[in-house]
């Protein structure tokens, strides 16, 4: 028999996974970011990156960070993990502030971030964190009081809820995660060129039609298994949520 709470459930999650992917990408290649980087004398992006994004999992081994991410090559992972002196806590925090001031500069001027905040925590607590241990660290940090940066940091709870299921969902459909990266690019960062940049080294196999079928299904179980977090959201609010994120992308991008 069809659920037809969870179909609106799914269909919501469908309905804002772009927006949410993009603009919480944003914040990682700021100005925010460069200028934490450079405070913490980081000589590439991906220390800081890997030492902020994973902060949250503690002083762990390079391979736990790596088990997290999913989608990097296990030692480009350690190397950018240990390549700076920094406490995970301290990293988490400032990367955190990243993140914030981010928000703040590109949804400072937007009427809605109030609502969208509002709209968007009810499913990042809704969300079961078991499998996905980004997520659930970076939930559980302390959350902005100004709506702007406060939107943006649900945002980016939400693409790591959104990301962690996605790596169980591309294992169980039988795709490896340098595979996955190589499909999963866009028409501005090709597969090739995501997976250069990701770390992989070449060269890259060939993506079959048996490969991209096995990655829609991965998208598909995605879109299934994140459904749960947004079942409280009615239909009104759904697409409340999917207009005020568009426009926020938006924002992100032409500013």
């Amino acid at each position: 028999m069809f659920d037809e709470g969870r179909g609106r459930a799914v269909s919501t999650a469908a309905a804002v996974k772009m927006q949410i992917q993009t603009i919480g990408a944003g914040f990682m290649f700021s100005r925010e970011a460069k200028a934490f980087g450079a405070a913490v004398g980081a000589t590439e992006f991906l220390g800081p990156y890997v030492r902020g994004r994973g902060g949250v999992l503690g002083e762990v081994d390079a391979d736990v960070v790596t088990s997290a991410f999913g989608f990097f090559p296990g030692e480009v992972v350690r190397r950018a993990w240990e390549s700076l002196e920094l406490p995970a806590e301290k990293a988490a925090a400032g990367y955190l502030g990243v993140c914030q001031d981010f928000g703040r500069r590109k949804l400072g001027g937007f009427d809605g971030a109030g609502r969208l905040a509002e709209l968007l925590a009810p499913v990042a607590a809704a969300a079961d964190p078991a499998g996905v241990a980004l997520f659930a660290g970076w939930r559980a940090l302390p959350q902005a009081a100004d709506d702007p940066a406060r939107a943006m940091q649900l945002i980016q709870v939400l693409r790591e809820l959104r990301g962690g299921l996605h790596l169980i969902a591309v294992r169980a459909s039988g795709l490896t995660p340098q595979q996955a990266v190589l499909i999963g690019g866009s028409p501005k960062n090709s597969g090739p060129d995501q997976a250069r940049s990701f770390g992989w080294p070449e060269p890259y196999q060939e993506i079959t039609p048996e490969l991209r079928q096995r990655w829609d299904a991965a998208e598909a179980l995605t879109d299934e298994l994140i459904a749960p977090a947004f079942a409280d959201l009615d239909q009104a609010q759904g697409a409340e949520l999917a207009e005020l994120l568009t426009t926020a992308n938006g924002l992100v991008y032409n500013r």
